[in-house]
């Protein structure tokens, strides 16, 4: 018995070093040129999150997105180390550890449908964001 018990605090204590710190979690499909648009509201801030794919090659999923007017493009592989991307959704300021963000995560490319499925997870501690999904 003393072991059992030994074993669910172990087990416990585990467990909370790896829990996630996400809010939320959405699963998306897209097909190429298809976009996915967020609204992140926060304050007395309103900004558009915008996201598409463009070209799947060698495994590589090429990803064009802005945020806050801000263009970049990435390249996601799957099993790999560039299999997501990090978006700060607030500006560092005083909660400089604990800054809202989205993490969009490239999960799975289907040949047969020509579409890429993406996981997008809100990490926001303080529950400071609110969110809205429109696909276009």
């Amino acid at each position: 018995m003393k072991l059992f018990i030994s074993f669910l605090i172990l087990f416990f204590v585990i467990s909370s070093l790896f829990a996630n710190d996400f809010r939320s979690v959405r699963k998306v499909s897209l097909k190429k040129d298809e976009f996915v648009q967020i609204w992140i509201k926060y304050a007395n801030k309103k900004k558009l999150f915008k996201l598409r794919w463009t070209l799947y090659v060698n495994k590589g999923l090429v990803i064009h997105k802005s945020y806050a007017k801000i263009v970049s493009q990435h390249i996601l592989y799957l099993n790999h180390t560039n299999q997501s991307i990090r978006e700060e959704l607030k500006p560092r300021g005083a909660d400089f550890y604990n800054v809202p963000y989205l993490l969009l995560k490239f999960k799975e490319f289907n040949l047969e449908k020509n579409e890429a499925d993406f996981e997008i997870y809100l990490s926001d501690e303080r529950m400071q964001i609110n969110m809205k999904y429109m696909k276009k």
